[in-house]
C-alpha cells in the first residue's frame, strides 16, 4: 500500500472516533513512519522478531496538572510496514490501523497497557 492510501486510513480511523472523544483530544499529534528506529525498539525492550504497531509518546490528560503549558503536543506514531507485515489484505490492514489508534488514543487518555488488557479480556 502506498504512503498516502496508508495515512488516509489513519484519517479515516481518526475520524470516525464519536464527536465526544474527538472534541477532549487535547495537543496530541498523530503521525505515520514506516519503521520505529532502531532506537526506539531498544528503548521499548522490542526483541528482534517483535512488532510495533504504534506509539505514543507524552503526558497522558490524567497526569496533567495546572503546570502543564507550552509544551510539545504529545505525538502518536502509526508504524506502516510492521502493520502491513502481519496484515494480508486491504481490510485486514485497515482494522488494524484502526485498532493501532484507538489503543494508542487510549494511553493519550492515560489508560494502561494493562487495563487494556482487562478491557479486551472482558469483552471477550
Amino acid at each position: 500500500m502506498d504512503n498516502s492510501a496508508f495515512e488516509q486510513l489513519v484519517v479515516g480511523a481518526l475520524d470516525s472516533l464519536p464527536a465526544d472523544i474527538r472534541q477532549v483530544l487535547d495537543n496530541v499529534e498523530v503521525t505515520v513512519a514506516q519503521d520505529p528506529s532502531p532506537t526506539t525498539l531498544k528503548q521499548l525492550g522490542i526483541q528482534r522478531g517483535q512488532l510495533l504497531f504504534g506509539l505514543y509518546e507524552g503526558v497522558p490528560q490524567t497526569r496533567r496538572t495546572s503546570h502543564y503549558g507550552l509544551v510539545l503536543p504529545d505525538k502518536i506514531t502509526i508504524y506502516q510496514r510492521p502493520i502491513e507485515q502481519v496484515c494480508r489484505t486491504p481490510a485486514a490492514i485497515r482494522s488494524q490501523v484502526r485498532q493501532t489508534v484507538l489503543h494508542e488514543l487510549a494511553h493519550h487518555f492515560g489508560i494502561s497497557d494493562a487495563r487494556l488488557s482487562e478491557i479486551k479480556a472482558d469483552r471477550g
